[in-house]
Order: structure tokens, then sequence, then C-alpha cells
């Protein structure tokens, strides 16, 4: 949410304080004399202050939205700089018990049976009259895990998933006092295509179905956000691509969000991207629309029961040219589209002290360009053939379920426990085996390990028990 500048406020605030200056002064030497000054003091403030105007979504509590801190103030907030701390740490026992302890599929949790620091950030918000910049730093699983789904490194040189892979967000922008605000950021930012939020600590859930976990967490670029009002966002984009640090081919990405909240009940969004984003196939162009619907649907902080939610994501999008298309009519193109939903109920107990949140959903994305490869280096079946493809017509259907109960002492600790139940078409989880040669990775993916098989299986399991602190 941007700051408004300090200016809007402070003219008609110095305005009061001359005027109550002026009223003690005269008020000692005779009130008959000071009410000439109090009076032209009043109608210089009401002439040259202009009113604040509305702050962004501020009409309301939104501290109950998917996706969304439940915070209400920062325990680090001066006039130039807001800081911010989070902690995410996770144990997850995987049924499949693979002996590697990696888990496949998921952009939020990489390590089995072991106590692992997912994220660890430190940074925040900087704010001066109409400049504003956020830097937010990662350290963790998700140094490594981010990069590793971003192939435009392979492009050039300088590393650039070493450059960047320590930082979750790095920008700097404008703020103009238009409407209820507009602001130009440069940078690395949120993407928002995706109900959940990159930070497991402002979700109802820490594993996000499918349609969430398999679209961008960030962006690369530029951001222009427009708030034609406290209740209405239009935001659009310019960036180097779909979850791409650097530019996969010789196009830009460019999508938009528009963001709805008309009551503080309801909050609806549209996600939509276009882009060029198949390494070495510049001809095929992805279109994807992402859609959410959260309705707070009761509230009663009397009751047991002192909330409840739910929400409500369907996504769509396509690939065509370079040799597939988005509906399979032409030959020699097969069809190449993704299609998926999910859907979340949280109920908060005791005075939003405990929340229970049931979930799950379901994607189809034949070719697999939006599925999370496997971590499998140096392994291919017979023939050479990777054990797992992701060609066009290649099919791939999954699905799962989550339940989730958080413990909140406060709003700045969360104790989560969850059970997950993960399921796909294909061969896709790592089984008992694991996905990892005995002798670590080695070589270039593709290339053939002697004697090893990783293990691949249609299912899995998992607990997860999590810390979650943000200050």
């Amino acid at each position: 949410m941007p700051r408004v500048a300090s200016s809007c406020y402070m003219k008609t605030s110095i305005h009061c304080l001359i005027a109550a200056m002026v009223s003690a002064v005269a008020g000692a030497a005779g009130a008959q004399q000071a009410a000439p000054a109090v009076a032209a003091a009043a109608a210089s403030a009401s002439a040259d202050s202009t009113p604040p105007k509305a702050v962004p979504f501020a009409f309301a509590d939104f501290t109950w939205l998917n996706g969304n801190t439940r915070q209400n103030n920062s325990v680090l907030d001066t006039k130039y700089f807001t800081g911010e701390f989070r902690l995410d740490a996770n144990y997850v026992f995987d049924f499949n018990h693979p002996k590697d302890h990696t888990i496949v599929g998921s952009s939020e949790i990489g390590r089995a049976n072991e106590l692992v620091v997912q994220q660890l950030g430190v940074g925040g918000d900087f704010h001066f009259e109409h400049v504003r910049g956020r830097l937010m730093t990662q350290i963790g699983l998700y140094s490594t895990m981010t990069p590793r789904n971003d192939p435009s490194p392979s492009r050039g040189q300088w590393n650039i998933d070493n450059s960047y892979r320590y930082v979750s967000e790095a920008y700097g922008g404008y703020h103009w006092d238009k409407w209820s605000g507009v602001n130009l950021d440069a940078g690395i930012f949120m993407s928002y295509v995706g109900l959940f939020s990159y930070y497991n600590f402002d979700n109802w859930a820490y594993q996000p179905s499918y349609v969430s976990s398999n679209t961008p967490w960030f962006f690369t670029g530029l951001r222009l956000q427009t708030f034609l009002s406290d209740k209405l966002k239009l935001e659009y984009w310019l960036v180097n691509g779909w979850q791409s640090y650097a530019m996969i081919n010789d196009v830009p990405g460019i999508g938009m969000q528009v963001l709805y909240r008309p009551t503080g009940a309801l909050s609806v969004l549209s996600n939509n991207y276009y882009g060029h984003d198949t390494p070495n196939n510049a001809a095929r162009a992805r279109v994807h629309t992402d859609n959410s619907l959260q309705l707070k649907y009761y509230d009663d902080s009397t009751r047991a029961l002192s909330k409840a939610a739910i929400s409500i994501t369907a996504d769509a999008g396509c690939e065509s040219g370079g040799g597939v298309s988005c509906f399979g009519n032409k030959a020699g193109a097969p069809a190449q589209y993704f299609l998926g939903w999910m859907v979340y109920n949280r109920l908060w107990f005791h005075h939003d002290k405990i929340g229970v949140t049931l979930g799950g959903g379901s994607i189809t994305n034949p070719g697999r360009y939006l599925v999370l490869v496997p971590p499998i280096n140096g392994a291919t079946a017979a023939m050479g053939t990777p054990y797992f493809t992701a060609n066009p017509s290649d099919p791939y259907n999954a699905w799962d379920l989550s339940a989730t109960l958080d413990l909140m002492p406060d709003q700045w600790t969360t104790f989560r426990f969850e059970y997950n139940y993960r399921a796909a078409s294909v061969p896709y989880f790592a089984g008992p085996g694991g996905v990892t040669p005995d002798g670590g990775n080695s070589g270039v993916p593709g290339s053939t390990v002697t004697g090893f098989t990783p293990d691949l299986r249609k299912n899995e399991t998992r607990l997860t028990v999590a810390l979650l602190i943000k200050l």
C-alpha cells in the first residue's frame, strides 16, 4: 500500500498550530485584539490546505484476507523507514520417506524430515516525501529454490541467479498525489499472480494448491500502480518475463492487475499476463489469467467462532506458436494450456487466536509448461529419454487437499500445523529412493548417471510444523 505523502497533511497541521499560537498570545493581550488574527489564520489555512485523500483500502479492516498480513501496526515505524523482520522455519514429515530428504513439486517446501530455515528476511520500506523504496532479503531455502525455477540465467553470463538470490524484493519508486495515489516502481517486486503471498506468515495455509505454487512469485521490471479510489486499484507491468530475473527471449512480458474491494467483507482480484517465456523458442507466446474472490461471510467477536471466510480462485492460460497451439486445432501443434482452480475455507476461533483452514484444488496442464520440474539432475531413462519430460502434448493432471491449524498468540507469531495430500496422473513426487544420485547431483541436467534411477511416485502425504514470525 503506498504511503500518502506527509505534505498532504502537514500543511493543515502547521496552519492549525499557527492559529493556536496566535490565539494563545492574543489571549494574554486581550480577546478582542486576538479575534481578527485568529480569523485570518483560519481563513488562510482553509484557502491553502487540500483535504487529505482517502488512503487505498484503509476504509475497513482487511487483515482477514488470505495473502495479506494480519498485523495492524509495525514494531519499527518511523517517519522515514518502516522496518520488517520475517522468519519461516519448518519441519516436514514426508510419508514417502525419500532417502535424500528432497521434496518435489513445491515452491514453498524443499526438504523433508529435518529442521529447515525456509526463509529469513530483514528489510523494510523507505519513504521520504514522494520517494519510496523497499528491500527484503531472503536467506534460507528460498534463496536456492526460487532462482532454480527461473531459466533466464542460462542466457548470457554474470550468474544473474547468484546476483539476486538473496533478495526477494528490491525496488525504488515515486508517488504522485493523483486520485487516491499513483506509484511507479522499478526493480524486483512481488508479482501478485496467484492468491497466496510469497511469505507464508500472510497465508491461511503453508502449502498452497498448484494454481498458486505454479504461477509467478516475483517480477523484474516496471510496475505502475494507479489507485483510482480507496476501493479500486489498476496496476500495469512491463517486466523481463514470467518469474524471471532476466529476459528469456527478446520480448518483455506485459500484464495488469485489477483489485476491487467494495466493502470490508469482499475482495475481487484479476491478474492477466502476456509474454514469450519459452527458452530458445521466441515464436511461442503465453497468455494467462488468474482470478480470485474472497468473501468474509461471518464476523462476530463475541462468539467462540469469531470469523469465517472463503476464497475461490480460477486460472486459465495457454501457449501458441513455436510448435503448439491453445486448442490443438493446428496440424503438428498439439494443445498446450493450463486450467486450474482452488478453494479454501477459513475459520477463526477464540478472538482470532486460533485458525482452521480446509482447502484444495486441481490443475490440468498438457505440455507441462508451468509444472515445477522435479530436481532430477543427471538421470535419464532408456534410449536417453528424461524421466520427466515437458514436451508438447505430455499429459499432466494433479490435485490436492490440505487441513491447517494455526495458533496465533499475538499478531507477530504463528505456530502452524498442516496436513497435505497431493496426487498426480503421472509419477512426479519423490519416493523412498529419492531423486538424487548417491554421489550428489553432478554433470548437466539430462546427462546419464550410471546405475541411478530416480524414484518418482504418483502421490505424497505430508505433515508440516512451522514457526512463522513477522515483526
